[in-house]
């Protein structure tokens, strides 16, 4: 039987971390129309006949700075269509996300988000097994991240402490 949580609202837009990847912060779009989660990444490549992928992950808006080599197993693969109804077959992986101070294990697909202004989407499923509502109406309730992550993310050359 699944953890029962008590509903926790928060913003279409927060800050979340994903530690098992070491990325300590990623501004993600919280949206109720995507079904599954999905994370920018870039230079896929599939390991193992398949059962394994790797990748680099970038968590800052226009920049390269602080990027992170990934290698996990492959959960599955989909067929995805996109906001603009192109449709891309992804890898899927299952990540952990800590939101609010809950961590959620997502079905997060894998696609290049730079044009995208979120590196990380979170989707319905994720948004309902860690019973969280979202406020369309605002933004960061779970706090923001410090100030230097924050410029990191606007392009500036700041150091960031993990």
């Amino acid at each position: 039987m699944g953890t029962v949580h008590s509903n926790t609202v928060v913003g279409w837009r927060e800050w979340v971390s994903l530690p098992a990847i070491e990325v300590p912060w990623v501004k993600a779009k919280l949206d109720t129309g995507a079904r599954s989660s999905a994370l920018h990444a870039f230079d896929i490549d599939e390991l193992d006949q398949g059962k394994r992928v790797h990748f680099w992950v970038r968590p800052w808006q226009d920049s390269e700075l602080d990027a992170v080599e990934v290698d996990c197993p492959v959960y599955d693969r989909r067929l995805v269509r996109s906001s603009s109804g192109h449709t891309q077959h992804r890898y899927v992986v299952l990540l952990d996300f800590e939101l609010c101070g809950r961590a959620v294990r997502a079905e997060t697909t894998l696609t290049n988000r730079d044009e995208m202004g979120f590196r990380m989407l979170v989707g319905r499923q994720a948004l309902r097994q860690g019973g969280f509502v979202v406020d369309a109406g605002r933004s960061f309730i779970g706090g923001r991240a410090p100030r230097p992550v924050r410029r990191r993310n606007r392009g500036r050359d700041e150091p960031v402490a993990s």
